[in-house]
């Protein structure tokens, strides 16, 4: 079967990728930029098609052979005009999709049972109205929370969780969802395609379990053996309900702004038999969390939610920064001779931040990121997905990686944080005189008087920090 995905570089597109694979299916893989996506997915049966749907569509042309299309676009971190955009993406799928022979578009959506439905939950209904306006047969299945690795509910829960020992909380933690394991999510997704009992029809999709928000959190530190008081309270402004979510969790404001009114809604699932005419076993709640964290001990967590550009509001055009510019720049350059084992060295690099730290002065960059967190940058509680392995278009705390080519020994990110300019770090093996050198180069580009302003201010930390990391990072063993 030819199938193709759009959002293939998202949570759900990662999950789903490798088990169409697989199956022996060709899978053309849509996505807005080659470069973040080609070096971790290489096999003979995977096709990328670089396309923007908000960009300029001439000349994009989708294989005539599709037989199912996954429509897997999803965006909420606009707080202004998401929903314009999100139909306006739908329209320009359509538009392309229907000069194809594909039979069946899959749509993965939201549970809008509800009268009152929040911006985010409105935006996917009209999204599925404009799917089911074209010529091809839909099928809509539609989730609340989603429990995996790496998604966004399992991973903003499991910060409040771990973190607070006693929570002061918004009384929409007494809203009811019924969560799904994002393993099912992936067995709905499969195993509807080209069913024609699902043609054109809508199926709600979760778990076994209706629970609160509140009994979610608890049963997660049950999960964790945490114990975990947690209180609501009636005046907390869904205003201010966003700040807690925002400053306690990993999230961007502007998402947090949206979860905040789609936590306000019921999302609970009409019944239905499709689960049973597929032969899907429904996974519980708790069952579904001991699943993920199996995942990340293992380091299998193939996909974060964080890892998407709509985790910090960057551009995706922020891959095409990877020329780092010379000119109107201030640089730090630091170079060392590499004495001991160059593997070690470069697993020094390939493994920094997140839980690792940044090899000196860790807690200075705790501050820098706690100040980025309060004038509504991302700061560092994004992490990083895998403690070992890196690739192109991943977010590493509050940067972005750019370039992670171990053939050619470069590591290049690039500051996702609040600055006034542009900022790259990297980190190069440069073979000199038949030695080994170890060449660390911060660059900032500064916008206007208050971009050269905060380097200079900066400067002094910069001295210490930037010479300690790279004295510990071709150091053989680091401890963090």
């Amino acid at each position: 079967m030819n199938i193709l995905i759009t959002g293939a570089n998202g949570y759900i597109g990662q999950r789903l990728i490798p088990v169409l694979v697989e199956q022996g299916h060709q899978i053309y893989c849509c996505v807005r930029n080659r470069k973040r996506f080609e070096d971790g997915h290489q096999h003979e049966n995977l096709h990328i098609i670089e396309v923007d749907f908000l960009g300029n569509l001439d000349g994009i042309i989708f294989p005539q052979q599709i037989d199912v299309a996954f429509y897997l676009v999803h965006s909420m971190n606009n707080k202004n005009n998401f929903e314009v955009q999100e139909a306006a993406v739908a329209q320009n799928f359509i538009e392309l999709i229907q000069t194809t022979a594909c039979r069946q578009i899959i749509y993965l959506s939201g549970i809008v049972n509800e009268t009152y439905l929040s911006r985010h939950l409105s935006s996917r209904l009209q999204v599925e109205k404009i799917l089911r306006a074209g010529p091809i047969n839909v099928t809509v299945l539609r989730a609340g929370i989603i429990v995996g690795s790496g998604s966004a509910s399992f991973e903003i829960i499991r910060d409040l969780v771990e973190k607070l020992p006693v929570m002061i909380t918004p009384k929409w933690l007494n809203t009811l969802c019924q969560p799904i394991a994002i393993r099912n999510v992936i067995q709905f997704l499969s195993g509807v395609m080209l069913q024609q009992n699902t043609f054109n029809k809508d199926f709600d999709i979760g778990g076994p379990e209706v629970l609160s928000y509140k009994k979610m959190l608890l049963k997660f530190a049950e999960v964790r053996k945490l114990k975990r008081q947690i209180f609501t309270i009636p005046v907390m402004t869904p205003k201010l309900s966003s700040y807690w979510l925002y400053f306690v969790t990993s999230t961007s404001y502007p998402l947090a702004v949206n979860l905040v009114d789609s936590m306000k809604v019921n999302v609970v699932c009409r019944p239905n038999e499709l689960a049973n005419q597929l032969g899907i076993e429904l996974y519980p709640y708790k069952s579904a969390v001991q699943m993920a964290f199996e995942k990340i001990e293992q380091h299998m967590v193939l996909s974060s939610w964080k890892d998407a550009f709509s985790s910090s509001g960057a551009p995706q055009a922020m891959m095409n920064y990877i020329e780092v510019p010379i000119f109107g720049c201030y640089t730090d350059l630091k170079w060392r001779e590499v004495t001991s084992d160059l593997n070690g060295v470069m697993a020094n690099i390939w493994s920094i931040g997140g839980e690792k730290g940044w090899y000196y002065g860790n807690a200075l960059w705790k501050v820098r990121g706690l100040m980025d967190k309060f004038v509504g940058g991302v700061g560092l509680r994004r992490g990083r997905t895998d403690p070992l392995q890196v690739y192109p278009g991943d977010a590493l705390d509050f940067w972005r990686v750019l370039i992670a080519d171990k053939q050619n020994k470069r590591l290049l990110l690039f500051a996702e944080m609040k600055v006034p300019g542009e900022a790259w770090l990297e980190f190069k093996i440069i073979q000199k005189d038949n030695k080994q050198y170890l060449r660390q180069t911060a660059t900032f580009r500064p916008k206007g008087l208050w971009g050269r302003l905060y380097w200079y201010c900066v400067l002094p930390f910069h001295y210490f920090i930037f010479n300690g990391m790279i004295d510990n990072i071709i150091k053989p063993s680091v401890n963090g």
